[in-house]
């Protein structure tokens, strides 16, 4: 961020809405597998000075975490005189990444080491439906050394760390565990979500975004994207990161697999509505005219109301994703973030008409 140019009320209340916008997923990029030349940090723990893990591994990854300074903001919500700030962090020897709020709108954009080295840098790449850009920098200190995205999968309750530069304050590290995996966080006043979010109670405040959630081995399980509130924190996973910055570098744009339609998580109430034999999956509200769902899958023909909230009544609910289950929209939208590209063919499991049947839609690009 500049985190100050998010309204942390609008993010709650984009974040908790109950139909997720224009669904949208990611693609594998064509050019470029992985991200190359980051190897695992050899953390040091037989000759700490204090006993501190903690401490070993932030030494182990300081070197490489950047203050992201950004001038010419042109936003009337810019930190102040058109500058903004985040964090970001080397992923191979000339790049860092960050997020695409922090940098955009920014007619400049400098790093500063934590040994106080300065360098320029120019914008690769960024890409706003994953929140995350890339920086080519000038200089890079001898001691900073690329950091590895994680190729685990982080898990509820896995203890981790963020560190960046909340407020400015530079090299700041805060410790906490990841509080939920595999989120769907809309984003605030746009029509799509952020796809396979990592949840944090790791403390995170404006000047953290872009900057690395590490394991304790020193690995990026996730790039700080969003501070939700009192103990949430939300960052772009190292798994959607694998596969975005990469074509960033290359082409400077990445394109997201893309259905075109809007829908809801089958809850009791929706599954009672719609005589649906169990309270799984998700039901799909509007499937938006010329898009890729449109002709093949059925959005809703009425809403009712139950507990206060508008329910969808009679469009198609889906069950499986290439035989995969989709309990819910956090499950649809990871899977056409990690597993899918536009132009695949995408096979469909779905509830219609109080039977299940089967359906292939082309996947577009966003």
């Amino acid at each position: 961020m500049d985190d100050s140019r998010l309204d942390r009320r609008q993010f709650l209340a984009a974040a908790g809405a109950g139909i997720a916008g224009v669904v949208a997923g990611c693609t594998e990029p064509d050019t470029a597998s992985s991200i190359e030349g980051s190897s695992s940090h050899e953390i040091d723990r037989d000759n700490r000075s204090d006993g501190s893990t903690y401490t070993d591994i932030y030494e182990s990854v300081i070197d490489s975490v950047t203050q992201v300074r950004v001038f010419g903001v042109e936003s009337p919500l810019s930190e102040s005189e058109g500058r903004g700030q985040g964090s970001g962090f080397l992923i191979d020897d000339s790049h860092v990444v960050t997020n695409d709020h922090v940098v955009a709108g920014g007619q400049e954009v400098d790093l500063q080491y934590i040994n106080g080295d300065w360098t320029t840098t120019r914008v690769l790449g960024t890409d706003l439906y994953s929140d995350l850009a890339v920086l080519e920098v000038d200089h890079v200190p001898d001691n900073a050394t690329p950091l590895t995205l994680s190729e685990q999968r982080p898990v509820a309750g896995q203890e981790v760390l963020a560190i960046g530069n909340p407020y400015g304050l530079e090299g700041s590290m805060s410790q906490g565990i990841v509080s939920g995996v595999d989120r769907t966080v809309n984003a605030p006043g746009r029509e799509f979500s952020f796809p396979n979010v990592v949840q944090t109670d790791a403390g995170v405040n404006p000047g953290n975004s872009g900057g690395p959630l590490v394991d304790m081995n020193g690995n990026v399980v996730g790039v700080v994207n969003a501070a939700g509130g009192d103990n949430i924190g939300f960052a772009i996973s190292a798994a959607l990161t694998q596969r975005v910055a990469p074509t960033l570098i290359e082409d400077g744009e990445y394109d997201h697999s893309f259905m075109g339609i809007t829908l809801m998580t089958v809850d009791r109430f929706v599954a009672e509505e719609n005589d649906l034999p169990e309270a799984t999956g998700v039901i799909i509200d509007e499937v938006r005219p010329r898009q890729p769902a449109h002709g093949t899958l059925q959005g809703s023909h009425t809403r009712t109301r139950r507990g206060g909230e508008p329910i969808p009544v009679g469009g198609d609910v889906i069950l499986e994703m290439d035989g995969e289950p989709i309990p819910d929209r956090h499950a649809l939208s990871t899977h056409l973030a990690l597993e899918t590209n536009p132009g695949d063919t995408l096979e469909l499991t779905l509830w219609r008409d109080r039977e299940e049947t089967t359906e292939s839609i082309v996947l577009g690009a966003r």
